[in-house]
């Protein structure tokens, strides 16, 4: 089929074999590729038997039919296996060109099961793959590690995606990287590598992907270039000044979350924002492969480039710790990137732990505002020492640990990003009701009702939020499985993703097929999530979302309301009222085979 390279390839680390795995054009069709076929291939080989950190939980790695096809922003790929983090059938998405160049090395995805005797990593050249030694390499921080293995296979051109010490430290926070800056973040992903003694897979290829449609798609890529180019934040705001141009904005509306999430306004974020960062510290833009937008900021401090810091990782190292020194986030930010972390949950964590200061249940050495401290303390989170080895396992494990899980700020055992739904009560839906745990881009009601796209809603009210929190659900699974970067979405909808879909592929695919796709992943992270013993009480924010009111600004006094919205989601779902699909919802999705296990 055309946009595939079609085929699959099948690493057993144990056995030390790589052989092709087939790839059923039904599939393509009805989990387009990405985090779908991930998805689809975890749903059929684990169950809630399987330990995360063994090696019989796969690690997926997968890209779409858009990835590498010069469609604009089709540059994405994703990591799908079992979170150490959270238990859940998660998925961690990521741009730049490892994604183009997996894909003309011949390979739709990899899929890596069992344990290395020693560590490795896998070389994927031109439709060949090859298990090679990494003992060298093993211990190294990122930029070292590409840089090795890039010496070992053909230099600069070879595309390296790895993990660092985090990782190899089984840190269910660890991140993987490639391009040495460009992350895969949540989850965990990065301590599942390490599991399997796996510290990078390298790709490069000449094999083009063809298209279905030429000339056809070529008229539609300038019609993408148009939409994207007129509107405002991926015309204008993402290109100027990155994410962080959320910084300003989001503290206006008095819902950045400042101090482990005591409050929604920070009068000194401004100190740390987008508008800063251009003036202060950016070297030039970054743009991933076949990106216009180039929403990515080189950055240099102390005479060494970075990229970003992006918008999440200014809070997370910013207002949410009570720091405003911008060169110190950038540095933590460089660090994080060089261990192997994610910055959301590693600035969760850290501020957890200042809060458990704080309130004297426990001296954790650090405070709110102590910034000069911060850059230790990644660090000994990186490389498991001293309280830096139990902060590593992330806010929810370490708060529980010592009595006080409450002050975790987190959902399903994954620290919440930058958005305080107290403000915003559908993105707190898409936040309690995410499958892979807390997070924000597997649903992005911010976009409605912060920045007014596709319309705009208001942020306070609860009406048609279930409606509207399924759907960007559904199409943003879609958007994961077809290789496209998710920022797209601020400018196009479901009937230009199909018309790009066909294009590419030939597929007779239709913008409802697209939707159902995504309901169809959706449904499936969420039957294997009821296996593994999630109920209606995961699905829900931290205490304090619920009881503490804002108290700054528009949203003063308000709380995030749980119900009815939630019973309202799972009717909008067709899920009965303990939140499991029904056997006529499995089969309009054709899924009966993952039935669920009895609500209890």
């Amino acid at each position: 089929m055309k946009g595939y390279a079609d085929r699959l390839l099948e690493v057993d680390l144990t056995a030390g074999r790589c052989r092709p795995h087939p790839y059923p054009d039904e599939w393509k069709r009805d989990y387009l590729g990405g985090r779908g076929l991930g998805v689809r291939l975890l749903a059929e080989m684990i169950d809630a038997s399987t330990d995360p950190l063994s090696p019989e939980n796969p690690l997926v790695i997968a890209t779409g039919p858009l990835t590498g096809s010069g469609v604009p922003l089709g540059s994405r790929f994703d990591l799908v296996t079992r979170s150490p983090l959270t238990r859940t059938l998660t998925s961690a998405n990521s741009g730049g060109f490892f994604g183009k160049e997996l894909k003309r090395a011949g390979f739709d995805g990899i899929i890596v099961t069992g344990r290395a005797e020693r560590p490795v990593y896998l070389w994927v050249n031109d439709g060949e793959a090859e298990i090679r030694d990494a003992s060298g390499c093993w211990g190294k921080r990122v930029s070292e590690t590409v840089r090795a293995i890039e010496a070992e296979t053909l230099g600069p051109s070879t595309e390296v995606l790895c993990i660092g010490p985090a990782g190899e430290r089984l840190s269910p926070i660890s991140s993987v990287m490639n391009e040495t800056f460009r992350s895969s973040g949540r989850g965990g992903v990065g301590a599942v590598m390490g599991s399997k003694n796996l510290k990078a897979v390298a790709a490069r290829g000449e094999q083009k992907t063809e298209v279905a449609d030429p000339e056809g798609l070529k008229r539609l890529k300038a019609a993408v270039r148009t939409k994207l180019r007129e509107n405002p934040v991926t015309g204008t705001g993402l290109p100027t000044y990155g994410t962080a141009v959320l910084v300003n904005i989001i503290n206006e509306h008095h819902i950045l979350p400042t101090r482990n999430f005591q409050r929604g306004y920070d009068p000194e974020a401004g100190a740390v924002s987008g508008e800063e960062l251009a003036e202060q510290y950016l070297k030039s833009k970054k743009c991933c492969y076949s990106c216009m937008v180039c929403c990515g900021r080189l950055t240099e401090i102390d005479g060494v480039e970075g990229d970003g810091p992006e918008y999440e990782t200014v809070w997370a190292f910013g207002p949410n710790i009570g720091c405003h020194d911008l060169g110190l986030v950038i540095r933590a930010n460089n660090l994080c990137n060089e261990l192997g972390l994610d910055t959301i949950s590693v600035g969760g964590t850290i501020a957890a732990a200042m809060e458990m200061n704080e309130r004297g249940y426990l001296d954790t050495g650090i405070r709110f505002g102590e910034c000069e401290k911060v850059l230790g303390l990644v660090e000994a989170i990186g490389e498991r020492q001293g309280i830096g080895d139990a902060l590593a396992e992330g806010s929810a494990a370490f708060t529980r640990r010592h009595g006080h899980p409450e002050l975790s700020m987190s959902v399903k055992g994954q620290d919440l990003p930058a958005y305080d739904p107290r403000g915003l009560q559908g993105h707190g839906l898409a936040y309690a009701t995410s499958v892979r745990g807390g997070d924000h881009v597997y649903a992005y009601l911010i976009s409605p009702e912060v920045l007014g796209l596709p319309e705009a809603l208001d942020p306070f009210t609860n009406e048609g939020k279930a409606g509207w929190t399924k759907a960007f659900q559904d199409l943003t699974a879609a958007i994961d499985s077809i290789g496209i970067c998710l920022f797209t979405s601020f400018a196009l909808d479901a009937a230009d993703y199909a018309a790009l879909v066909r294009g590419v592929t030939g597929m007779e695919v239709t913008a409802a097929d697209l939707m159902v796709a995504g309901e169809r992943i959706w449904n499936l992270q969420r039957l294997f999530n009821l296996g593994a013993g999630f109920r209606r009480a995961d699905d829900t924010l931290p205490p304090r979302l619920l009881a503490e009111p804002l108290t700054d600004g528009a949203p003063r006094g308000r709380v995030w309301r749980r119900e009815p919205l939630l019973s309202e989601y799972y009717r909008a779902r067709g899920w009965d009222r303990h939140g499991v699909p029904g056997p006529e919802k499995l089969e309009a999705l054709g899924i009966t085979w993952a039935a669920p296990l009895p609500a209890t």
